[in-house]
């Protein structure tokens, strides 16, 4: 240990083994700790400095075996067996090795998950990294304040049976269902649970942020009064499989010339599409080509097939030439501005649209991105 011995002086070493204060032989414990986790360690140094660190960690004073487990709490360089010792010493000692410990298996944590002391169980829901066999676990056995800590841990693998089995458990926990609808990534039939549980400010955002089966996402606007408001047109928008999700609009007689002209508008051409080929029984492919024709002809020819009213032609054609008119700008069609810019524009141009349309195109308008209106006023200026 010539290394260390460079870095100690005699003092430090001679607190250490000698010091009958509690206080100087921590201090002296931490400083050795960190000299060892900062120094580049060959085999033998290695193996030496572990066998100090067995001395610490069996030392009679609590003290210093949290200096030891504070300083290395992230380092590999403590033994899997002193770790696992350490981990069912006193809590001060044990939690900052099981919250951040690299050296435990996933067969240790799920063992400290199974002991059931509560302020272990959400050390371990908490880690930085929890593989799904260990989630699993907290989410079977956890008490509610790890699985909330579980379920807002999006560094944590969690299954989507786990996900479910916190519902089960733990749905009427509003913490608990607000952390599992705030996670990056949910499962399609976790966010329709949640939906049901969630309070309004939750399930906005649930419907928002996840795709939500058709069902579920037309009976929500339907009641909107009584729940969040859901837009159709954004939920659309986050769909995965489109073309799914607009055949079950249709199926339900939710596709309707409303829903596609506010669609349109807001510059969502590519539910227009799938919209207008699901109407007019018309391969997309076919349906595109006609919206796009540069004739009159075309569009007309698909919307007439579609069913759509005569009366609203008009504004449909507003809204497509919108469309063409930005995209020959150069504008990119996928962001927010463009999508601010198109409605924008398509509301300058006073379009023949039913009123309750044009109110909700308005309050959209209203709503967009504060970055994107920003971008417009600086670009007008």
């Amino acid at each position: 240990m010539t290394a260390y011995r460079a870095r100690l002086t005699e003092t430090d070493i001679h607190r250490l083994i000698k010091a009958t204060d509690e206080d100087e032989r921590a201090a002296a414990a931490h400083k050795l700790c960190r000299s060892m986790d900062k120094a580049r360690l060959g085999e033998d140094d290695r193996a030496a400095a572990q066998k100090i660190l067995r001395m610490l960690s069996q030392d009679a004073a609590e003290l210093v075996r949290r200096a030891m487990a504070v300083t290395l709490k992230a380092s590999d360089l403590i033994p899997r067996d002193v770790a696992r010792r350490m981990a069912a010493d006193v809590d001060s000692v044990a939690l900052p090795m099981i919250n951040f410990s690299p050296v435990f298996t996933d067969e240790d944590l799920i063992e400290i998950v199974r002991a059931g002391s509560a302020v272990r169980q959400v050390a371990v829901a908490s880690r930085p990294r929890v593989g799904r066999d260990v989630a699993e676990v907290v989410a079977e056995v956890g008490c509610e304040q790890a699985v909330r800590a579980l379920a807002a841990n999006d560094n944590a693998d969690v299954a989507e049976t786990a996900l479910g089995r916190c519902v089960d458990r733990f749905g009427a926990s509003p913490e608990i269902v607000a952390a599992i609808a705030y996670r990056q990534v949910l499962p399609l039939t976790v966010t329709e649970r949640l939906v049901e549980l969630a309070s309004d400010a939750v399930r906005e955002h649930l419907v928002t942020r996840h795709a939500v089966a058709p069902e579920t996402a037309i009976r929500l606007a339907a009641f909107a009064r009584e729940r969040a408001t859901v837009d159709l047109v954004d939920q659309a928008a986050s769909q995965a499989d489109l073309p799914q999700f607009v055949a079950g609009l249709n199926a339900r007689r939710a596709l309707t010339p409303s829903l596609l002209l506010r669609a349109l508008a807001r510059g969502q051409m590519a539910l227009f599409e799938h919209g207008m080929a699901e109407l007019a029984g018309t391969p997309l492919a076919r349906a595109s080509l006609m919206i796009h024709d540069a004739g009159p002809l075309g569009l007309k020819a698909v919307y007439d097939r579609a069913g759509l009213p005569p009366r609203l032609f008009l504004a449909y054609r507003a809204g497509v030439d919108t469309w063409r008119q930005l995209q020959a700008e150069g504008v990119d069609t996928s962001g927010d501005e463009f999508r601010h810019r198109m409605l924008e524009r398509f509301l300058t141009q006073r379009p023949n649209a039913p009123r309750e349309d044009l109110a909700y195109l308005m309050e959209r308008l209203d709503q967009d991105p504060l970055p994107a209106r920003a971008t417009l006023k600086a670009a007008a200026a």
